[in-house]
């Protein structure tokens, strides 16, 4: 798990509550693969805001939870599950036209980041369909998003981008990728990777930061310049 900033988040489930009244962490799923979902259960904390977007609400009714919110154009919203939760007291249903510029994970997040959440964790967004991927990916680069934690999740890989600097915290011999976003990253220094760098410059047409591993439970990434995306796999 990657650590930008401390984060307490104290919430109910079921209850839309802007983050402005009390400091929370949203988890937003997606209508993504989930590879394991008792990986992805360890990753949820009592006190998280639940929000799907559009068919992610699959996911939160397979782990036998309800969410706060639904959001999206509803296309992939199974008809029984939106006849369920519409006579739920506590679940807030939005739906926005199918002709739209965005998708609705991107809709869930201008959401959570304008309800004044600061920490956001993103699940069954990575796998499946390689354009979705890139582009649930390419959504984290959002400048608004730079003061946050923000990162994609489904309890096996963990991705996330670094402006700055990042810890972690894993097993030893757990992958860690480092892969430049855009453009070079520039004065890339590493702690508790077997492989370190040292204020070095990795390149995006190079695989130089590709399967590195930690040699023991946290690590850290640090960078002046560009922008790094890390992506941390769990062993099973």
């Amino acid at each position: 798990m990657f650590f930008l900033t401390p984060s307490p988040s104290p919430i109910r489930k079921g209850r839309w509550v802007r983050a402005e009244t009390v400091m929370s962490r949203a988890l937003v799923f997606v209508n993504g693969h989930l590879p394991d979902l008792e990986a992805a259960r360890r990753l949820i904390r009592t006190e998280d805001t639940l929000i799907a977007a559009d068919g992610g609400t699959r996911h939160i009714l397979a782990l036998g939870l309800l969410p706060s919110i639904v959001i999206g154009d509803l296309d992939s919203l199974a008809a029984d599950d939106r006849q369920r939760l519409e006579g739920l007291l506590g679940v807030d249903i939005r739906q926005y036209p199918s002709d739209k510029n965005e998708t609705d994970l991107e809709l869930a997040l201008r959401l959570t980041r304008d309800s004044g959440y600061r920490s956001i964790l993103i699940l069954a967004a990575l796998g499946g369909r390689l354009d979705q991927t890139l582009g649930n990916l390419s959504l984290l680069t959002d400048p608004s998003l730079a003061e946050m934690d923000v990162r994609l999740d489904d309890g096996v890989e963990e991705a996330l981008f670094v402006r700055s600097r990042a810890a972690f915290s894993g097993r030893p011999g757990e992958a860690v990728s480092l892969i430049p976003w855009g453009g070079p990253a520039g004065g890339v220094t590493t702690e508790g990777l077997r492989w370190l760098l040292h204020g070095e410059t990795l390149y995006p047409d190079k695989t130089r930061g590709i399967s590195n591993k930690m040699l023991g439970e946290t690590a850290s990434v640090a960078l002046q310049s560009g922008l790094l995306l890390v992506v941390h796999r769990r062993q099973s």
